[in-house]
């Protein structure tokens, strides 16, 4: 195994490994799972706090998918491999922050 190969897989595993465990907590999550760093969500805020913790904790498991295949599709094609990993960094963040506001919408309370 070359060095670039063991590099790009405990990088890039890393992360990929730690957006699961992000999708796994927020699914097994009491209180409301928060998006952005520093925040929360109050349960007041939400009408149905699993279902919203459940939605989080999917779409983090979603957006580590990408990440998990480029990973190991980087042992075969690593130009491939960069390729999706940065739309997963670019255009997949973007499409996380507008999954999160819909969850977000889907279960906040109204007043």
């Amino acid at each position: 195994m070359n060095g670039g190969l063991l590099v790009w897989l405990i990088c890039v595993g890393g992360c990929a490994l730690t957006f699961t465990g992000i999708g796994i907590y927020a699914y097994r999550r009491k209180e409301p799972m928060w998006f952005w760093s520093g925040s929360t969500v109050r349960r007041e805020e939400l009408t149905d706090v699993e279902a919203y913790n459940h939605a989080n904790g999917i779409m983090w498991g979603v957006y580590s998918i990408p990440h998990w295949i480029s990973t190991f599709l980087f042992i075969w094609y690593p130009e491939a491999a960069a390729t999706l990993l940065v739309l997963a960094c670019t255009a997949g963040l973007v499409v996380l922050i507008f999954v999160y506001r819909w969850i977000y919408q889907k279960y906040k309370r109204e007043y």
